[in-house]
């Protein structure tokens, strides 16, 4: 791709660098390890290591390289590979927690921030490694740095299977007390998704899709400082128009994320493969998804008014970036995680956001229920009632949704989690306390919703 940029777009750039927080959040590379499998588990666990590093060991080294000629920060370099359910089946164990440290030990070398792809696919059901998987989580991420997991359970074709989901609410449950003395941060890293993209590069979800190549590189590209900042030049536009400037801001955006990928691609020999346009916010003042929505005429994200113009930001922003590269895929969208965002925290210590407006939201927004810290004390089917709730929204609006909570041991409502870096800090949040015990162990499918017979 030959890309010629004027003048005044390289100073655009400059200055979304300098004082608008714009960065590539991340390069991530994919790496297949479906040559990897192996009958000997040890056998296995070191071939998984030592493709992830023979694959990856300049990926660090060369987005450092690409910041400095380009300028442009990459925040983070990560891996993401197959399914590791898929992976470790042919191995002769019942424990996945050994493939688990393997992976984190390539991520060690490689010097990685998260490695991705402790995953399983049980939309429709589980075979026995996946079953294995979905046991092997909990130990895996309290044993692992920088191990992320995910588990989908759910699609507009296939349905909801409920059985994975009361799993995965018990699986969340036992991750957090195996990290207790971390506030539960081992669900953190772990994502329930319905709906999973196989090219995301966002953690803690991504993993290496079984349609992709051998190898891949995926950029996601941040910028919700660029998009506040251009809001707030227009205070006097009317909502279309001011669809129209967070269009135009977004193709900015994926323009230059691309040439990053693109240039990636090019010095590690990798095909390139998608940008993800997700306006993943931060911490960091200045970096909030919750301030553009208040920007936009909010008094506090959480009021009457947000989920419309969420709707208004996640639209713009994928009508810009597609118009910028036939390339985008991922979750393109806006993120609204709790603790990862000054914003959101904010407006539910303010009183003005809760877990209801909050999945309201996430029908219009990219993902879903993100980073949401609860009563450690929240039982394992009322998680798995919030994943349902999350699913059936993916499900029948033919998006997806997922599910990154956290149980904090301990903790109970207007308490404080402290996760550091780009997790941020949690407050925890009210759950309904109405059980939903009985439906959730009905077990069996969420039949798919008529809109799935579209052949």
């Amino acid at each position: 791709m030959n890309v010629n940029f004027s003048h005044k777009e390289i100073m655009e750039t400059i200055n979304m660098v300098q004082s608008e927080n714009l960065d590539v959040r991340t390069i991530t590379m994919g790496i297949s390890l479906r040559d990897c499998c192996h009958s000997d588990p040890k056998i296995a666990a070191e071939k998984i290591y030592d493709k992830i590093c023979g694959r990856a060991q300049n990926l660090v080294k060369t987005g450092e390289s690409i910041s400095r000629d380009f300028g442009i920060p990459i925040v983070n370099k990560r891996i993401s590979v197959t399914p590791m359910a898929m992976v470790a089946e042919s191995s002769d164990t019942d424990d996945y927690v050994p493939f688990a440290v393997a992976m984190d030990k390539a991520a060690e070398e490689c010097g990685v921030n998260f490695i991705g792809g402790f995953s399983a696919l049980v939309h429709k059901g589980a075979t026995k490694g996946d079953q294995i998987l979905i046991n092997s989580i909990p130990q895996a991420l309290a044993e692992t740095n920088c191990v992320c997991s995910s588990v989908n359970i759910g699609t507009t074709k296939a349905g909801i299977n409920m059985d994975a989901v009361y799993e995965m609410g018990k699986a969340i449950k036992k991750t957090a007390e195996l990290t207790a003395d971390q506030d539960g941060l081992g669900c953190a890293k772990l994502v329930v998704f319905c709906n999973v993209p196989e090219d995301n590069p966002f953690m803690a979800g991504a993993f290496h899709g079984i349609g992709e190549p051998e190898t891949v590189i995926n950029a996601g590209v941040s910028g919700p400082g660029v998009v506040l900042h251009a809001i707030r030049n227009n205070p006097d536009l009317n909502l279309g128009e001011l669809a129209a400037v967070i269009k135009k801001t977004a193709f900015k955006i994926t323009r230059m994320g691309e040439l990053v990928a693109r240039e990636a691609s090019k010095r590690l020999n990798v095909p390139f493969g998608i940008v993800d346009l997700s306006l993943a916010p931060t911490p960091a003042i200045g970096d909030s998804v919750a301030d553009i929505l208040e920007a936009m005429g909010l008094e506090k994200c959480g009021c009457p008014g947000t989920t419309a113009a969420l709707a208004i930001l996640n639209d713009a922003v994928k009508k810009g970036g597609s118009m910028a590269s036939s390339h985008v895929g991922g979750l393109s969208g806006a993120f609204i995680p709790v603790s990862e965002d000054a914003g959101m925290i904010g407006a539910v210590e303010a009183g003005c956001l809760g877990l209801e407006k909050l999945e309201a939201m996430t029908a219009v927004c990219s993902v879903g229920l993100d980073m949401i810290t609860v009563p450690g004390d929240t039982s394992a089917e009322t998680i798995a009632a919030i994943i349902a709730d999350e699913a059936a929204i993916g499900m029948i609006n033919n998006k997806t949704t997922a599910v990154r909570i956290i149980p904090a041991p301990g903790k109970k409502e207007g308490d404080r989690v402290e996760f550091g870096g780009l997790l941020g800090y949690g407050p925890v949040m009210a759950t309904n306390q109405w059980k939903p015990d009985g439906f959730v162990r009905r077990g069996g499918r969420i039949p798919a919703p008529i809109k799935s017979l579209n052949n």
